[in-house]
């Protein structure tokens, strides 16, 4: 399953200059509203502190009650009654020392005490922010704006300075091939923390090509060291069961059978180490039940030495997309473990339009072979009466899964089926 990548860095980067600077803009603009309204309050504050000192010291020396010094402040005797504005709001905030009033009218109060006289500021015509707000605020809005714009520029370059040179070199790793990796990395890049990272890529990808030499050396001389004595020893073997007498012939059978076996053993290895991945809709539709009985023929003296027959139930017009080579090495594998670990007798073979299936009679694999997608996974789980490593379905697996194919195990009434068909997208997306 392709993943589409999009180069988001630069944005993440700019975005995050740009809305630092934004929150910063608002905070101060927040604590400068706040600091111009407070110090407007303290003024009136401190006025009617100046005029309630006043007020008090006229008291003291029995004298009456002053006439206010600043116009805007008036002296409301006990029992007075006050504007109806201030006296409906003060009903509603009892407790507020700041209410306001009716067309804009705003009051600050101030209590004489002991006497319970009140001074009454109405500061409408004194106030300064709030004639002065909404210019206020679009200036400091014009300023915040200004500011994310520099901080856009320079996130922006800041960006380009620091993820060009990651994008580059991830584009360029991105489009490397096995076979052609880069290892001059370090040449294009300074010393920085992305030069540091194409400096250990560019060792990684030198030891990928020598480790990928080694594979491609160990698997051509290995298939050619393997399988010429291989050769030899089949031939000799066809040479003793000519001459050897009847009380030979069982040995020599079980040592054609294990030569044969290790012949489809190293194809299928091979087949495994080779690096090629060839999905199944690449391929051509080809016949199923011509390659299945290719396959009994050659498999023939085998089959008759165990004593098997073969039960094949695939319709002639059915077809698969899968190599011959595949199909000669999956089958084969998979018939030859029909063969080695059933009870003997028969083995079936069924096709249908969803998948090919191979089965035996058996005892009940593991339960942990039966579970969904879990034949073969696990390397080195067998039955109880193998006598085998427990590898066999799990190369079949990964060779099966190199082409585009799952392997499914099943058992019921005392039959074991392993069936193989073509994986979807859903598979390999749950499976990966």
């Amino acid at each position: 399953m392709t993943t589409r990548y999009r180069a988001r860095l630069q944005r993440r980067l700019m975005l995050a200059f740009t809305g630092y600077t934004l929150l910063v803009s608002a905070l101060f603009a927040l604590f400068a509203m706040a600091f111009v309204y407070a110090v407007e309050d303290q003024f009136f504050e401190t006025t009617l502190d100046q005029e309630a000192q006043r007020q008090a010291a006229s008291r003291a020396a029995g004298g009456d009650w002053l006439v206010p010094a600043q116009p805007f402040v008036r002296l409301y005797r006990p029992g007075q009654a006050w504007p109806e504005d201030l006296a409906e709001a003060r009903r509603l905030e009892p407790q507020a020392h700041e209410l306001a009033g009716r067309e804009g009218r705003h009051y600050h109060l101030r209590k004489l005490k002991p006497e319970g006289a009140w001074l009454v500021a109405e500061v409408s015509g004194q106030l300064v922010v709030r004639p002065m707000r909404e210019q206020l605020l679009t200036w400091l809005g014009l300023w915040g704006g200004g500011l994310a714009l520099l901080a856009l520029g320079l996130g922006g370059w800041l960006a380009r300075r620091t993820s060009a040179p990651l994008g580059r070199l991830a584009q360029t790793v991105a489009q490397s091939q096995p076979a052609q990796l880069p290892t001059d990395l370090p040449q294009h890049y300074g010393d920085d923390e992305v030069g540091l990272l194409a400096a250990h890529l560019a060792q990684l990808n030198q030891r990928t090509q020598d480790f990928i030499a080694r594979e491609q050396a160990f698997t051509r001389d290995a298939s050619h060291e393997l399988r010429t004595p291989l050769a030899v020893l089949g031939l000799a073997c066809e040479d003793l069961q000519r001459q050897a007498t009847p009380g030979q012939q069982a040995a020599l059978a079980s040592l054609s059978t294990a030569i044969w076996q290790l012949q489809q053993t190293v194809d299928l290895l091979m087949a495994l180490a080779r690096e090629e991945h060839s999905p199944i809709l690449a391929s051509p539709e080809l016949p199923l039940l011509p390659r299945i009985e290719q396959l009994v023929l050659a498999m023939a003296p085998l089959l008759d030495r165990q004593d098997i027959t073969l039960d094949i139930d695939v319709p002639a017009t059915l077809t698969r997309p899968w190599p011959p080579a595949l199909t000669r090495l999956l089958l084969s594998n998979l018939l030859a473990n029909a063969i080695n670990h059933g009870n003997g007798g028969v083995v079936r073979i069924e096709a249908d339009a969803d998948q090919l299936r191979l089965g035996n009679a058996s005892a009940a694999p593991p339960e942990a072979l039966l579970l969904e997608d879990a034949a073969g996974s696990q390397a080195g789980l067998k039955g109880e009466a193998s006598s085998g490593q427990g590898l066999g379905l799990s190369i079949v697996r990964r060779l099966a899964e190199r082409h585009g194919l799952q392997l499914r195990l099943s058992h019921r009434a005392g039959w074991t089926w392993v069936g193989l068909h073509a994986r979807s997208e859903t598979d390999a997306f749950t499976s990966s």
